[in-house]
Parts: C-alpha cells; structure tokens; sequence
C-alpha cells in the first residue's frame, strides 16, 4: 500500500496566531515563523506525519496491486470525500470506474458494489489507484489539543534554532507528546 498526497493541505496555524503564542509584536522573522510553523504541521499531519492521520484538508492517492474484498478502510482519516478509483486494466489503458454501480464510501470505508466485476488488471504495483480527500473540512474543527500541540512546537523550535550548543538541547517538550497522543492512529 503506497499513499502520496495530490493536493497539501492549507496550513493550519496561522502567522498573527503563531506570533501571538511567541509573543512577537513585531515582522523580521516573519519568514522563519512561517517555516516553523510548516515544519511542526509536517512533522505531525498526513502520510508522513507521526499521528497517522490527516488535519489539513488534502487529496491523497491510494495505489493497489489488486482489487480488495469486501470493505477498505482508507488510511489517514478522517476521510472526508471519494474523488475517483481508477484502474489499469489488462491491455494496459486506464479506467475510471463508474461510482454509480461500482463503489460505495460509507465511514471511512471503500466498499466495492456486488455488481462490480472487479476487471483483470495490468501486472503492475499501482494498478488500483484510489484519490480521496482526506483531513478536517475547515481548521476550526481540528481538535485544540492538537493546535495547542503544534503552537508547543513552533515555540520549542523558535527558542532552540540549533541542533547543539554550548548548554543542553532540550527534547520536544513531553506536553506535545501528551497532546497527541489520543489522537494517534497506528498504520
């Protein structure tokens, strides 16, 4: 199972609202706090991030092998929208399947209809290619803990801009990791 995101997510913090948790009043390093801010979001949302979910609303593409029985539970939620399932079939032409007769999304899950033949396809690692959109529908329905946690972040990274110095680095402070952890889904 291999998942990429089409479309990234908008960011979910914003500057005025990073700078006001750093108490910064003033703008030469808006470009740094801005780069904070996408590095503490990337490093928690979407595929690669450690909560194994999406927060951001963005598309992500689902690659297959071979057709799936029964239900699929679509990684990274929460699954908001299918876009499409398309296929490679044997001669080699893509395909888009038909949402009418063919599958069904119901909680999270791709169900393949009864009707739906499931056609031979191509030899190939992504013949089942399935795009969906993934995260919450708008920032405010991101839970706080979350936002808290990332402004947590932001924060650590804005007071501590190297990786060694002459005193002790800090670790993420512990709160972010109790944060999250709630929230956390294992791929």
């Amino acid at each position: 199972m291999n998942v990429r995101v089409i479309t990234p997510p908008a960011p979910l913090i914003t500057l005025e609202r990073a700078k006001l948790h750093l108490v910064v009043d003033y703008d030469d390093e808006d470009a740094l706090i801005a780069g904070l801010i996408s590095a503490a979001t990337q490093w928690v949302d979407g595929p690669a991030g450690w909560l194994g979910r999406c927060l951001g609303k963005q598309t992500l593409e689902l690659s297959l092998a071979c057709w799936w029985w029964g239900s699929m539970k679509l990684p990274y939620p929460p699954v908001i929208d299918l876009v499409s399932v398309k296929y490679i079939d044997a001669d080699g032409a893509e395909q888009t399947t038909d949402p009418a007769t063919s599958h069904e999304l119901h909680d999270g899950r791709l169900w393949l209809g009864p009707a739906f033949g499931r056609p031979k396809l191509a030899e190939n690692p992504g013949a089942v290619r399935v795009q969906y959109e993934a995260g919450y529908a708008n920032t405010e329905q991101v839970p706080a803990p979350i936002t808290t946690a990332i402004l947590l972040m932001v924060g650590h990274l804005y007071r501590n801009r190297e990786a060694t110095g002459s005193s002790a680095v800090e670790a993420v402070p512990f709160g972010v990791e109790a944060l999250l952890s709630p929230f956390r889904v294992y791929v």
